[in-house]
């Protein structure tokens, strides 16, 4: 029997507590034009190179941020995109790990990645 399921990630849902502050921090950290509507009144969808970001106000509790990453946005320099979210006051909860990763949060406190590739 064929496997009609993809090896593939559509997208990757993050829960936020306000759709429109969040579509701006997230759109501004990643030089992306905040486009587009809010769906339905709590879904943001940022299109992105690969699998793509669906932020949700529906889903949100404090209790249902991410503890811990689940996914990593991707550099070519990890020097250069610590620095460039230190200077946009982003909330870094590590220095660089291994000269590889870092980790920091969104506003709402969900715990993201950033890591050379």
């Amino acid at each position: 029997m064929d496997n009609p399921i993809l090896n593939k990630i559509g997208t990757v849902f993050i829960p936020v507590s306000n759709i429109e502050k969040a579509r701006d921090w997230y759109c501004d950290i990643l030089g992306l034009k905040a486009s587009g509507e809010v769906q339905f009144g709590h879904l943001y969808v940022i299109t992105m190179d690969g699998t793509g970001i669906v932020l949700d106000s529906k889903i949100y509790s404090e209790d249902k941020v991410f503890k811990t990453p689940v996914f990593h946005f991707n550099t070519n320099n990890i020097e250069k995109a610590y620095h460039y979210m230190k200077n946009k006051d982003v909330n870094l909860i590590t220095e660089i790990e291994y000269n590889h990763y870092f980790n920091f949060k969104d506003p709402d406190g969900n715990i993201l990645m950033i890591c050379e590739c």
